[in-house]
């Protein structure tokens, strides 16, 4: 295991020190498991019984459907959520991080804006009204970012070590590429700004959620101690190497979310995380492109952290 200090430097400082590589993969819980002690639980024993390096809270408190928002001049009457809203989340985050943080860092799920504007009004919506008056979505897009300022804050004062935040509506196909940098980039900046340097350890992850990208180049500026991106693009394959020289920090990820690490076996699951470290950077974290499918195998996972642990020996 790659101990909490070690990880919090390598956050700091882009090297690891150590013969032994971290790991850290991610799944979604059951639905009973969303909320209060099952969340808890089902966090601490996924994070013991894996391996895991890195304790990452899933967020799972969707922002309510407004089937009022039918325009893009109708999300001037979105609210904005307020501490209340996000009780039930922050009690599953101060739980984690009073049962891990002395042994790992405790980490949290962040959805981008745009993400919370689609759990709104609905994907196709969503793109429409954006294609249609972008100027008034901005609006909406703004007051979320101030719902979730209400969200980050508490999960800062409950002791996190930082935020895995996500950006999205950017991959290939999704929005016109002037459209995303434009009125959905300056979001996901925003959500940055709120974040700034209070936490040792964020990582900036790039998620390929609708499709894969035609490129990663507009993120390389991006806040983030930790870049988690795709190594699959439309048009080529990127090695993690390349991913952490373009991005200037250590890089997550090498091991694909759908691939052998869902479906075994577990020999050719330590094959291909034992190349996903030859490929790496010296300075990595071992995992997925991004979120596993709920049904892996945790088996499976530990099979993959363990070869990380063994700085990427199959024996």
């Amino acid at each position: 295991m790659v101990n909490r200090e070690q990880l919090l430097s390598l956050a700091t400082s882009g090297h690891l020190s150590g013969e032994s590589k971290p790991a850290a993969f991610f799944l979604h819980f059951a639905e009973t498991a969303h909320e209060g002690n099952a969340a808890i639980e089902s966090h601490v024993r996924f994070f013991r019984e894996t391996g895991n390096d890195i304790a990452k809270v899933q967020y799972e408190h969707s922002f309510p459907v407004r089937e009022e928002i039918a325009e893009g001049g109708d999300w001037s009457a979105l609210p904005a959520y307020g501490p209340d809203f996000f009780a039930r989340p922050l009690e599953v985050v101060a739980g984690v991080v009073a049962e891990l943080q002395s042994t790992a860092p405790v980490i949290v799920t962040l959805y981008s804006a745009y993400m919370f504007a689609q759990q709104t009004v609905g994907r196709e919506a969503l793109r429409r009204q954006l294609a249609e008056d972008p100027r008034r979505v901005v609006t909406g897009l703004r007051t979320i970012v101030e719902s979730m300022t209400h969200f980050i804050e508490g999960c800062i004062r409950a002791g996190v070590d930082g935020f895995y935040v996500s950006t999205q509506g950017g991959e290939h196909g999704v929005l016109p590429p002037d459209t995303f940098e434009e009125y959905v980039m300056p979001w996901d900046r925003a959500v940055w700004e709120v974040i700034g340097d209070r936490c040792p350890l964020n990582v900036l992850h790039v998620c390929d959620y609708e499709g894969p990208y035609k490129s990663i180049d507009r993120y390389i500026d991006y806040p983030g101690h930790v870049v988690s991106a795709p190594t699959q693009l439309t048009d080529t394959i990127l090695t993690g190497v390349e991913i952490a020289e373009a991005f200037g920090r250590p890089f997550m990820g090498g091991m694909e979310r759908l691939g052998v690490l869902s479906n075994g076996p577990v020999d050719r699951i330590r094959a291909e995380a034992a190349a996903a470290i030859a490929s790496g950077p010296p300075s990595m974290i071992l995992g997925a492109d991004c979120t596993l499918d709920s049904s892996t195998s945790w088996d499976n996972i530990a099979a993959a952290v363990d070869v990380a642990h063994r700085n990427g020996s199959t024996t």
